[in-house]
């Protein structure tokens, strides 16, 4: 009888599938209010150089993007900040103004698609300038507003000398000079925890310090905004009390699909859906939905994000809500929402606004006695709450500092 051998080679063997480990979470300090971005009133003051990239591109609400075809009249199309190969002595660096008055946290630097013109090492130095000074700075050396307005540009020689009159390399260190890696995805991005003894500065400016030339594509600053609104408003003079950059910030939420509630609170209108709080479709969802007498939806579930509210410790009274549902046409929430809670009390909610239907693409506004209910105790932290889900673009809560007894 024959025998046939049979072998069996490695390719031929059943291969077990291994899954790649998942992603590493990002720091916890990115949950803190980002402040760097022009969306949150982020911009440049100066530059040494914008060659192939202004300054003001690694300050984009947008994530990087790479268009392998387009060219500019002075090289490779990037998107971020890039500077020429340097042939000089020294190194390239600019000046950041953050949208308010910050405690840094820490900073993320993502190098996203510049994979051999890459900033080889970073440091970051953080102060203040005063009105004077910064007032000298654009007068004498200003920026072009314009969409990439200052691309194949550079300081010169008496430009750079009359800036480094400013001082502004003795400025604290928040980050130490530090390597970057490539901008592929697994290397991009860089997350940087300030330490502990630097984190209670309050400043408004940061020098990025590239050693000694090359392209960051994004720049994030995370921190707590502190402004003594006491002092610069009127106790009796209604603001935004939830606005980023009067120190209002996310605290919690229960679903951000799409979107993070704490663009909610950002001082620029919203660019499209994106840049809203957005959350998945609630999957209890009844098969036949019905309305209340009201026009109210019947849903068992709901989605909320809370707010710490920016202004005195003593919190505030609120007068007006607007809740502006741009961009969502299609996943607008049914209704909304909110409660208050006080600082002795943050657990213990209180009604301010019961349930308000809601449209598409528009402003809401509720205010006074009638869409209002009475206030027991000054509010310092907020709610929303919209069902069953979906989105919204804008949220402010305009009110009063409570006046401590």
């Amino acid at each position: 009888m024959d025998t046939t051998t049979t072998t069996t080679t490695h390719t031929e063997q059943t291969q077990e599938l291994v899954e790649p480990p998942p992603p590493t979470p990002p720091p916890a300090f990115t949950e803190l209010s980002e402040v760097a971005s022009i969306g949150s009133n982020g911009s440049i003051l100066f530059a040494t150089d914008d060659w192939f990239a202004p300054a003001e591109w690694m300050l984009k609400d947008t994530e990087p993007v790479f268009l392998a075809d387009r060219y500019t009249a002075y090289g490779k199309w990037m998107d971020g900040w890039e500077t020429r190969r340097k042939r000089t002595p020294g190194h390239d660096w600019c000046l950041v103004e953050l949208g308010a008055p910050t405690q840094i946290a820490g900073v993320m630097i993502d190098t996203a698609f510049f994979t051999g013109n890459y900033v080889p090492r970073v440091s970051i130095q953080a102060g203040t300038l005063d009105a004077t000074m910064k007032r000298m700075l654009q007068t004498s050396i200003p920026r072009v507003t314009d969409e990439g307005g200052n691309i194949g540009t550079g300081r010169t020689t008496e430009e750079l000398g009359m800036v480094e009159l400013i001082g502004t390399d003795q400025w604290d260190v928040l980050v130490p000079r530090t390597e970057l890696q490539a901008g592929y995805e697994p290397t991009r991005r860089h997350y940087f925890t300030v330490a502990k003894g630097k984190q209670s500065l309050i400043v408004n400016h940061l020098r990025v310090n590239m050693f000694p030339d090359g392209g960051i594509a994004r720049l994030r600053v995370y921190g707590t905004v502190r402004l003594n609104l006491r002092e610069s408003l009127s106790v009796r003079q209604p603001f935004d009390m939830i606005a980023m950059l009067n120190g209002g910030r996310c605290t919690g939420f229960s679903n951000a699909h799409y979107g993070h509630p704490r663009n909610l609170i950002k001082p620029s209108t919203a660019v499209n859906m994106g840049d809203g709080w957005e959350t998945a479709r609630r999957l209890d969802r009844p098969p036949v939905l019905q309305i209340d007498d009201a026009g109210i939806l019947q849903v068992p579930g709901c989605e909320w994000a809370i707010f710490q509210l920016g202004g005195a410790p003593e919190g505030g009274w609120i007068e007006r809500i607007c809740i502006d549902t741009k961009h969502f046409k299609g996943n607008f929430p049914d209704n909304v929402q909110v409660e208050y809670a006080w600082k002795g009390e943050p657990n213990s909610w209180m009604l301010l606004m019961e349930k308000k239907k809601l449209g598409p693409d528009r402003v809401h506004e509720f205010e006074g006695d009638e869409l209002l209910l009475p206030q027991a105790k000054p509010a310092s932290l907020v709610r929303i709450t919209i069902a069953p889900d979906g989105g919204l673009s804008r949220v402010r809560v305009f009110g009063t500092v409570a006046v401590a007894k």
